[in-house]
């Protein structure tokens, strides 16, 4: 197994690359376009951008000037909170796939679970999908709240929850509820933005396998069955995180691992989550 050939079967049936590739902070033609050529030579296939990340129109651009073929690449993007809402959402994913330069995306997500419009949003999500704006439809950030109120009127539930997961904030009730309802969980920020690469645990585990802290972090994902995508712009990084299929961590290491949670968010939370959250 390799990452180019590792997929996983979403619930409606679409294959979907494992290991992804970031581009959340992301900026400059430059940039983007080096980045996502070092990153499908070394074998990446799934490509997640966002309407927030403001580089959908350089994700088209780059994947145009490298002529990536279409059937053969993954792209992700995500509604953001000032586009949720029936008509608003429709709009604005047809003007994603001008930027993105795409007749569809592969996945398309909501960014965040917000209480204004919170079932209109997802009533166009299934209709786009069934107009062929995209393939596959999913969320970010919702729990396991959202979910369950999501599926009281939803039509079709979520196949991806792209969730914040590393070992800092493993997120085992949430990994379980989705695997129970068939929905894939993908990690965004895989390593934490960099805050666990120096515990001794995973030095430790790095040196026994001659692989880096952050190799062996995105192995213990791949075991753990999750998707994810972790971001860099170096071409010597963009290789070695896709290098992790030629060791296996026991199950006495993956343990470890999990023995560091302590609950640790590197992301951010929105009022509007919170506000939420309290009211359903």
């Amino acid at each position: 197994m390799n990452i180019q050939d590792n997929y996983l079967t979403l619930a409606d049936g679409q294959q979907m690359p494992q290991e992804g590739f970031g581009l959340y902070k992301v900026d400059g033609q430059g940039t983007m376009t080096a980045a996502i050529q070092h990153a499908f030579e070394d074998g990446y296939r799934l490509f997640d951008t966002a309407q927030l990340y403001g580089n959908e129109a350089e994700v088209g651009t780059a994947l145009k000037q490298l002529a990536l073929p279409r059937d053969e690449i993954f792209v992700t993007t995500k509604v953001a909170e000032e586009n949720q809402g029936y008509d608003r959402a429709i709009a604005s994913v047809k003007e994603s796939l001008q930027k993105l330069q795409l007749d569809y995306v592969d996945l398309l997500l909501v960014h965040w679970p917000i209480e204004r419009s919170f079932f209109e949003t997802w009533r166009a999500f299934e209709d786009m999908k069934k107009a062929g704006l995209t393939k596959s439809i999913g969320v970010s950030n919702f729990e396991m709240i959202h979910l369950q109120y999501l599926a009281t009127q939803a039509h079709e539930m979520p196949v991806v929850d792209q969730i914040e997961l590393h070992p800092l904030l493993t997120q085992k009730p949430l990994l379980k509820f989705n695997q129970d309802h068939q929905i894939i969980t993908q990690a965004w920020s895989p390593l934490g933005r960099g805050a666990i690469l120096d515990q001794d645990v995973l030095k430790q585990i790095a040196a026994r396998h001659q692989k880096s802290p952050a190799q062996v972090i995105l192995r213990w994902h791949l075991q753990n069955g999750v998707s994810f995508i972790p971001k860099s712009v170096h071409e010597a990084r963009i290789a070695q995180n896709a290098a992790i299929y030629d060791f296996s961590l026991t199950p006495a290491e993956m343990a470890q691992i999990d023995a560091l949670n302590n609950y640790q968010r590197t992301g951010r939370e929105p009022e509007l989550v919170y506000e939420y959250n309290r009211q359903y």
